[in-house]
């Protein structure tokens, strides 16, 4: 494919380089105007004699005109020897130099520029190819599989007591809605993202019909996070699920425009993010990660976007990473964007504050992350933060089940 491309188009540089050359060598008289009028006057000259030959005009008009027309022939010669001489001993050099360079100048630019050694990818097989990674992703159970095991055990002999326990009797009681739920929150605490997958998706089923969107968006949280951050079947199936409930959940609508992203389709990823992040405020878990690749995808999709300027600063964000397709990501790069998304609603409710469902959503996610000291520390503050409100404290006492 290499000389498929670069053998026709050095062919087509030295045709061009050859047509300028030629059209630069312009024969010296043509370059004096004094020898053009002299070629034109002797052929007025010429045509006089034919004239006068063939009796159109008189002998008298005929010498009259030849008079006049060799007038202006002396003077044309008078003028040519007036002027200096104009020679060019550089021959074609410049010129050749001036090809070369230009010819330097964009084959530099398509290397920055191009993709030198890659085929033609039309929009037809790009397509093709998004279906294909759409269709071949990997199974929650794969993906979990690949990732290997998670989480730590208690150290507490006590506490690791108590888990076995938990989940003997949790195994032993398989419609327990309220023991699934708890176990669901200890794995989560302690880092076992696959254990608490099961439980939640446990919940999910017990619970049937009277699911909410929110149960769904939780559960597909779980399994996105248990598969290294790529977007299953599986997990697809629960966001569905969620927008279904509710069109307008925002975690369903980002992890669905990284799924896009992650099989090859930049451009309906671009189409669910952008509305999504001008909807939102700074506040929204989802909001940064957006924002940092927000820019990136676009590109990919052949979007002319400029990211607008945060909210709150008047100054843009962070410039958005080269992303030529989200299904490139590392599975460590991944977890780093939840990572990051997480992050962003725990400094802005550590430093302002905030409703007790974000507060829930906080300690539960960090749970679900295995930050376990830092959900500790997130409960502490939202409860102080929420204390003399019974309500509020009754949501993010729910979420974060028994006190860590």
């Amino acid at each position: 494919m290499f000389l498929e491309f670069w053998i026709p188009a050095l062919g087509l540089l030295v045709a061009v380089a050859v047509v300028l050359l030629r059209a630069f060598q312009v024969p010296p008289e043509d370059q004096d105007p004094s020898a053009a009028d002299q070629r034109v006057y002797r052929d007025q000259l010429n045509e006089v004699d034919r004239d006068i030959a063939k009796g159109s005009v008189s002998a008298e008009e005929g010498e009259r005109l030849r008079a006049e027309v060799a007038r202006r022939l002396l003077e044309t010669n008078r003028t040519q020897q007036a002027q200096p001489t104009q020679t060019s001993s550089s021959g074609p050099v410049p010129y050749v130099l001036t090809l070369a360079l230009l010819a330097a100048g964009l084959g530099s630019y398509y290397f920055y520029l191009g993709a030198p050694g890659y085929p033609d990818l039309p929009l037809s097989e790009r397509l093709a190819r998004a279906a294909d990674f759409y269709n071949t992703r990997p199974t929650q159970d794969q993906a979990e599989a690949a990732i290997g095991p998670e989480g730590t055990l208690p150290t507490d002999p006590a506490e690791l007591a108590l888990l076995t326990q938990l989940r003997t009797a949790v195994a032993s009681r398989p419609s327990d809605l309220e023991g699934h739920q708890l176990l669901a929150k200890t794995e989560a605490g302690l880092g076992n993202l696959s254990g608490a997958r099961a439980a939640y998706q446990q919940v999910v089923a017990l619970l049937g019909d009277k699911a909410t969107a929110e149960d769904h968006a939780q559960l597909a949280e779980v399994m996105i996070a248990a598969a290294g951050g790529q977007v299953t079947p599986q997990a697809e199936a629960e966001l569905v699920a969620t927008l279904n409930a509710d069109p307008r959940n925002g975690v369903a609508r980002y992890y669905s425009g990284l799924m896009l992203a992650q099989v090859g389709r930049p451009d309906k990823a671009f189409a669910l993010w952008r509305p999504l992040l001008e909807e939102s405020g700074p506040d929204a878990p989802w909001y940064t990660a957006i924002r940092d690749q927000i820019e990136g995808l676009a590109a990919a999709a052949g979007v002319n976007y400029t990211l607008p300027a945060a909210e709150g600063d008047g100054a843009k964000g962070p410039d958005a990473a080269a992303v030529q397709a989200a299904g490139e990501m590392t599975a460590q790069e991944r977890q780093d964007m939840i990572k990051g998304m997480v992050g962003g609603l725990e400094q802005r409710l550590l430093a302002d504050g905030g409703s007790p469902e974000d507060w829930a959503k906080l300690v539960t996610s960090l749970g679900v992350l295995g930050e376990t000291d830092r959900a500790k520390t997130a409960l502490e503050a939202g409860r102080k933060a929420l204390a003399g409100d019974e309500a509020a404290l009754g949501i993010l006492n729910a979420a974060a089940g028994p006190a860590p």
